[in-house]
Formats: structure tokens, C-alpha cells, sequence
């Protein structure tokens, strides 16, 4: 076994405004390779009380990001005296990203909202490019999710029509992308806070060919009764 070989690395990731907010949605699993790592990570990272980041690439990569960036936040906040604005946390990890560009393998989505401009959603991919946009996607799910969201994302989105989209995208992304699995977890921040809402794997829209949820074998004959033994 080479340890030195680069190892495969899958996720998606979305961010999604909608008329009063951002909704930001992820999958839960961290594989390296074909071995799956972590079956219920939270790729969905707090920076500050009004701005979260969604991370993909390599997990330790993006939470040595994300923990830099928190530190220098949590000081901009205390100089200034009120939250720092999702363009100011955004640009913090493109500068991160950027100047490092050479060493980091890991792709961000900065979704927030402040008093200033509102839900907002910016894409930093491989390399420090930072992208303002109304909706982005990452990870490796995302190759499956392009042509969906051109016919699904529209504007003026309420919430709810919002976090419907992001959990059916993610579903998808998980039925045929096999780096991406397990849970899906969404994070809804508008002038009310933030919301974060969990959605277990049997409880997600099933796909074409998709299997239903089944209990194992070990569960069916744990919680059955034995039956006794007849001569």
C-alpha cells in the first residue's frame, strides 16, 4: 500500500439564496480513497454568529482554513464592534486560499447574512478565485447537479422552496456519486439567526433504481424475541 499516493476525496456542497436569506446544505461523509472515514461529519462550520462555511477537497485542509479565518474574525469583530459582513469573511478565505494555493486541495462556499447586503453566497474554489453568486455548488456531487439546478433554482425562492431544493439536490448527488453519502444537514441563516435542520438518510427523496431503507439482518434479530427450540 502506497501512503503516499493521492487519495480520492468526495463531497457536495451547496449554497443557495432565496428572498430573505441563505440556506447552505452538505453531505456527511469523508472517505479517503474507498474507505469512508467519517459517515456523519458536519461539513457545515461556523465562522461567526452570521456566517458559515461549507467545506470540500480535503477535510484537513479546509479546517485549518476555517480556523484561521474564525480567529481573524472573532478580532475584526472586537475592533469594530459589530458582526464582521459575509464580504469581509469571504474575502478572508480567498486570501487564505490564494496565498496558499500551492499547498491547499479544498474548494469553500461562504453563505451568511448581515445588515448590509442581506443573504449572500460566495464560491471560493481550487486556487483563491472568489465568486459572488446567486447559487454554487461543490465537491465532487456537483458534476451531477449542474443541469438540476439550471432547471430547479429560480429566483424570489421562499425558505421553504429553498431548503426543498437543497435537500432534493443533495439526495441526487448522493445517489450517484459514491464519495458523497450518509446524512444531509442544511443550515438556513436570515435576519431571524440561524437554523439548522438534520435529515437522516432513510428520511431522503429516493432516485431511479434506488433501493428503500431496510433494516439489517443484526437489528431484525436483536430486537426479535428467540423463538424456542422443538424436538
Amino acid at each position: 500500500m502506497d501512503l503516499d499516493a493521492p487519495h480520492s476525496m468526495g463531497t457536495t456542497i451547496i449554497g443557495v439564496t432565496y428572498n430573505g436569506g441563505v440556506v447552505l446544505g452538505a453531505d456527511s461523509r469523508t472517505s479517503t480513497g474507498m474507505y469512508v472515514a467519517n459517515r456523519a461529519s458536519d461539513k457545515i462550520t461556523q465562522l461567526t454568529d452570521n456566517v458559515y462555511l461549507c467545506r470540500s477537497g480535503s477535510a484537513a485542509d479546509s479546517q485549518i482554513v476555517s480556523d484561521y479565518v474564525r480567529h481573524f474574525l472573532h478580532q475584526h469583530t472586537i475592533q469594530l464592534g459589530q458582526p464582521s459582513t459575509v464580504k469581509v469573511a469571504a474575502n478572508l478565505i480567498r486570501l487564505f486560499s490564494y496565498n496558499n494555493k500551492d499547498m491547499l486541495q479544498t474548494g469553500l462556499i461562504v453563505g451568511g447574512w448581515d445588515k448590509y447586503e442581506g443573504g449572500k453566497i460566495y464560491g471560493v474554489p481550487l486556487g483563491g478565485t472568489i465568486l459572488d453568486l446567486p447559487f454554487t455548488i461543490g465537491g465532487s456531487g456537483s458534476s451531477y447537479l449542474y443541469g438540476f439546478f439550471d432547471q430547479a433554482w429560480k429566483e424570489g425562492m421562499t425558505q421553504s422552496e429553498a431548503e426543498q431544493l437543497v435537500v432534493k439536490a443533495v439526495s441526487l448527488a448522493i445517489a450517484r456519486d459514491g464519495a458523497s453519502g450518509g446524512v444531509v444537514r442544511t443550515v438556513t441563516i436570515n435576519s431571524d439567526g440561524v437554523t439548522r435542520k438534520f435529515y437522516p438518510g432513510d428520511e431522503l427523496p429516493l432516485w431511479h433504481e434506488e433501493l428503500e431503507a431496510h433494516d439489517s439482518l443484526l437489528d431484525i434479530l436483536s430486537s426479535a424475541s428467540p423463538e424456542p427450540m422443538v424436538s
